[in-house]
């Protein structure tokens, strides 16, 4: 007995996939769905000749529960698509390819509108594009799908999406990843404390000298042909600067009220947009929920036994919560919130955590703080994952904590690194960008390596300097990591600067107006901000070597055996470490990890003057005494009142 195939629709394509089919294969025809689905169907073709979102809405309603698998073609803006196989059971849908589909085009918000007025409008009849010749071809094109499907054969459409230009019927095929929060085919599981539990792993280096466990060759088989496409991908775009010092490129990700770009610096074109995909799939993760579903929503005084205090991670200041306009408003223990769960390797146990610090995006509204990504880290297992983001918490804890409390680091001696490569990153920034390049010790009381960096500029003309700050366990590293950061900004800022001067000259006098990450850098590009840098850079004090300014740490072959050490540093400061796990299922199936690390005490960052967080966050008055900086404790009032320069 042949297969049972329903095509639903009416139009050019619907009757030239019937004319292929119906002599090989039993076909019912329908123009819509109003009827139902003929139980016996083995296959369920819905075609039209134009874009209607309504009907591929419905025949997910219609087809999902009975468990037939369905394939769609239709023609929007002179443009053929075909896909994905939908199967019934399985993640993946219509409604997903049309997410990725619009969110990666230019025009996503007035296409996403678009889609919703058709939704509940229905679609026209004919696309005004849809010539003849062209809707043939994407006709023979389902025709071969819709046989391979019913034969049992590998179909291309299966997770793909074919798109046929209807003028030149040049066609391309497009990977789909599905959406976990899609409304038809997610299958997020409830948020728990039992999934928040951590043990960790052995997670063994791929070399002696690395602190990576999944090296780039392995990721670049899965990076770009997963995320990266320009018409379907959750990073759709890709830029080469040829200018910069080094190989610099960046991968955009776009949301659906901007476009947000994230970058990769190497020494290596390729390792680059591999990086720079990494990074937008760590920015990716850390917007909003999308492996579990939030379910906890209470007060603080309800939770309290088993949550995180808000206030240890450090609020705004009455004066701040008043300003006129202010996007927060104060923590309140009695009004509900979200919570979701994390881990305390102090405690060693899960424990609650605001969503609004999980998660980034939810910075503004009815908030009591602006959290940024800082402490969102990724990598190749949970524990580098943890590393990293530790790390970046300890980098910018350090960076703030040296410019509060204008501490006199000592002075590097590059050269006393005796690492070839850093001094030719050195001599090729001077060499090309015109910049020299200065670096301090700024290791906190937790002994972790730290270092701020400074680029100054030589020529007359553009940035005076810019700054970047680095942290690792190696500090040949740390410091290779700041300079591949300077070098990234100095001719770019050189640019925005001579554009611009007049409103950074303007910021200057007024810190009100520093509201933007790129301001705080720009800012300090001014010649007359450099006094407020001078505690940092008096020349009269002496050169240090490496070897005098930092321990030679025990080296591991496992890198979870490098973050116990560092988890014993803070447990023996009484410091808790916090991980709430934010991976999202389109990085776990390359079984990549992503978490947002919280060190209650440590000084988160900001962006944008008004959102300083100091408050509650005594560290910053009493380590400058410890590390010898002081003679007695700080007070709030003796903190610096600028903006940080922080990029």
């Amino acid at each position: 007995m042949s297969a049972a195939v329903v095509i639903v629709g009416e139009g050019v394509l619907a009757d030239c996939v019937c004319g292929e089919l119906s002599t090989q294969f039993e076909v019912v025809r329908q123009n819509d769905f109003e009827a139902g689905v003929p139980e016996a169907a083995d296959l369920v073709l819905v075609l039209n000749d134009a874009w209607n979102p309504y009907i591929h809405q419905k025949a997910e309603e219609l087809l999902q529960p009975v468990g037939i698998p369905w394939l769609r073609g239709f023609v929007s803006f002179g443009e053929g698509v075909i896909g994905p196989l939908v199967r019934p059971g399985t993640q993946g849908c219509s409604q997903c390819a049309d997410m990725r589909r619009l969110m990666a085009g230019r025009e996503r918000k007035e296409m996403r509108g678009l889609q919703q007025r058709l939704m509940t409008r229905g679609g026209v009849d004919r696309d005004a594009w849809a010539s003849r010749t062209g809707l043939l071809q994407v006709g023979h094109l389902l025709a071969v799908e819709a046989r391979k499907v019913l034969q049992g054969q590998t179909v291309h459409s299966a997770e793909r999406m074919f798109l046929i230009n209807l003028k030149t019927l040049e066609g391309t095929l497009h990977f789909v990843l599905p959406d976990p929060l899609c409304p038809v085919c997610s299958q997020l599981l409830d948020d728990s404390s039992a999934a928040a539990h951590i043990s960790l792993q052995p997670s063994p280096k791929i070399s002696e000298d690395s602190y990576r466990c999944r090296g780039m060759d392995e990721l670049n088989k899965v990076l770009t042909q997963d995320y990266l496409d320009y018409r379907t991908g959750f990073l759709n775009g890709k830029m080469v600067d040829l200018k910069s010092p080094f190989a610099d490129v960046s991968v955009n990700l776009p949301l659906l009220a901007e476009d947000v770009g994230t970058a990769g610096r190497t020494h290596s074109y390729a390792v680059s947009e591999l990086t720079a995909i990494l990074e937008g799939l760590e920015r990716y993760c850390g917007l909003a929920p999308r492996s579990k579903r939030t379910v906890i929503r209470d007060s603080y005084r309800n939770v309290k036994d088993q949550a995180l205090d808000p206030v240890k991670v450090g609020e705004h200041t009455k004066e701040q919560y008043a300003q006129p306009g202010a996007p927060y408003t104060p923590f309140n223990p009695d009004h509900p919130i979200d919570w979701v769960w994390g881990y305390s390797f102090l405690q060693e146990r899960p424990i609650l955590v605001p969503e609004q610090l999980a998660y980034y995006s939810m910075g503004c509204g009815h908030s009591f703080v602006f959290e940024t990504s800082n402490g969102c880290a990724l990598g190749g297992s949970l524990e580098e994952a943890i590393f990293y983001g530790i790390l970046e918490v300890v980098e910018r804890d350090s960076f703030l904590m040296t410019w509060y409390a204008q501490l006199p680091l000592p002075r590097l001696d590059l050269y006393s690194a005796n690492d070839q490569e850093l001094q030719l990153m050195i001599d090729r920034l001077r060499a090309v960008a015109g910049f020299d390049v200065h670096f301090f010790n700024s290791t906190m009381e937790n002994g972790i390596p730290s270092v701020w960096g400074v680029a100054k500029n030589r020529k007359q003309t553009g940035v005076n300097l810019i700054c970047a700050a680095g942290a690792h366990p190696d500090p040949v590293r740390a410091v290779k990591s700041a300079v591949h950061e300077l070098a990234g900004m100095v001719q770019s800022f050189d640019e925005k600067l001579d554009t611009n001067r007049e409103t950074y000259v303007r910021m200057f006098h007024d810190s009100s107006l520093v509201q933007q990450m790129e301001d705080h850098s720009l800012l300090y590009g001014l010649p007359q901000a450099q006094e407020r840098l001078q505690f940092l850079l008096d020349d009269n004090r002496p050169l240090r070597t490496f070897e005098e300014e930092f321990k030679r740490e025990a080296r591991h072959a496992d890198l979870t055996d490098d973050l116990k050490d560092i988890l014993k540093a803070f447990h023996r400061l009484n410091l808790d470490v916090i991980v709430v796990d934010v991976t999202a299922p389109e990085i776990m199936r390359n079984g990549l990890h992503c978490v947002k690390v919280l060190i209650p005490g440590m000084l988160p960052m900001t962006f944008g003057h008004r959102f300083t967080r100091l408050a509650g966050l005594e560290r910053v008055l009493r380590v400058p005494v410890e590390l010898g900086y002081a003679e007695k404790p700080l007070r709030l009032e003796d903190l610096n009142p600028h903006p940080h320069p922080f990029p």
